[in-house]
């Protein structure tokens, strides 16, 4: 399934590049597969325009932002990686490595909580930690505008976007904002496949099936019950959990913003799309491989009085791990690779623009 999710008209484009900026912003009509559902995020101040995501593109992979201006958004957000970048944690301007891992950009759309303990929301409140954050890119909007201003090109942009050259702290916000929830990912064989262009490998087919399934074993129903956290996986859920990495929380993730004792060692679920290829996984990255996280929920969980329900299921009578045969995991690994969707990784409508 190859849908087109942003429609630019040809006439907005010419506007968009002329020496004649329009009157006002152009919208962009968004469109998305219905299986997605219709409870989007976008703030009534800031709606997504084609000048306005022109704007955001560039200034995501401007290091003008950085105080050493060798830093950008997509230093740590890399497109190849689904907009990760391949470490367990990221070095920032000084060189100090982050603390958790970094959270792939997709179908930010549908989200309304950010990072791995909800710490945010919005993405126009989302955008600001990193560029501001000492040991991420170290450097304030205020001082962010005012290098802006001093190149050429954005004053056009900015006027394009916003109807005037204004540069300040809170359109940049506006414009990064506009551009990430443009990054829509959509077009994995799992997609064609429920789309009926697609026939999976009896492998797939069965991955598919014990991630929907719940084990059961005075009924002989054999699963993996990933959907207990994940759901069907077609955009985000907005859940946090405990997913049995460790007995003592050195970090504590969702507690660390809410304070409640139940939320210890709970952190936010994220999306699969394109898991095979934002490597290592966990908060921390403690795993370097779609297999070690397999094996992890298949027998090595830690019990802790947080830990998840949904991850006390077994297929085995009164067992206490998940205990899916070598055949079962391989089956799973196969669907999780289903999900990667090659189109996001290479649409150019999200590449680097100074890349040319």
């Amino acid at each position: 399934m190859r849908a087109t999710f942003f429609s630019i008209s040809l006439i907005a484009l010419v506007l968009l590049y002329s020496g004649l900026p329009p009157a006002s912003p152009t919208p962009l009509r968004i469109s998305y597969p219905a299986g997605f559902g219709n409870r989007i995020s976008i703030p009534a101040d800031n709606p997504t325009t084609v000048e306005g995501v022109a704007l955001g593109r560039m200034l995501f992979y401007e290091t003008a932002l950085s105080v050493n201006d060798k830093f950008s958004c997509g230093s740590c957000h890399q497109q190849s990686r689904a907009f990760t970048d391949g470490k367990q944690f990221s070095e920032g301007v000084d060189g100090v490595t982050q603390p958790r891992n970094t959270m792939a950009l997709v179908n930010l759309l549908w989200v309304r909580q950010f990072f791995w303990d909800g710490r945010t929301r919005g993405l126009e409140d989302q955008v600001t930690i990193p560029m501001t954050g000492v040991h991420e890119m170290g450097q304030s909007l205020e001082r962010s505008s005012g290098k802006l201003r001093k190149l050429k090109t954005y004053a056009v942009l900015f006027e394009k976007a916003f109807g005037s050259p204004l540069i300040n702290e809170k359109r940049i916000r506006q414009a990064l904002a506009q551009f990430q929830r443009t990054l829509v990912s959509a077009d994995s064989r799992y997609d064609r496949y429920l789309a009926g262009t697609y026939r999976p490998t009896a492998s797939e087919l069965n991955g598919t099936r014990l991630f929907y399934t719940n084990p059961d074993p005075s009924k002989g129903i054999r699963g993996a019950g990933c959907r207990g956290c994940h759901g069907g996986d077609k955009t985000y859920t907005e859940m946090y959990h405990n997913n049995g990495l460790d007995t003592a929380f050195a970090d504590q993730g969702r507690q660390g913003i809410t304070g409640q004792p139940q939320d210890a060692g709970r952190f936010r679920v994220v999306s699969l799309r394109n898991i095979a290829l934002t490597a290592p996984y966990m908060h921390d990255g403690r795993f370097d491989s779609l297999s070690q996280v397999i094996d992890h929920y298949n027998r090595e969980m830690i019990q802790t009085p947080t830990l998840s329900p949904a991850l006390r299921s077994s297929n085995l009578p009164g067992g206490s791990s998940l205990g899916l045969t070598d055949r079962e995991k391989k089956d799973l690994l196969a669907f999780l690779h289903m999900l990667t969707d090659s189109t996001f990784i290479t649409n150019q409508q999200f590449a680097d623009p100074f890349n040319k």
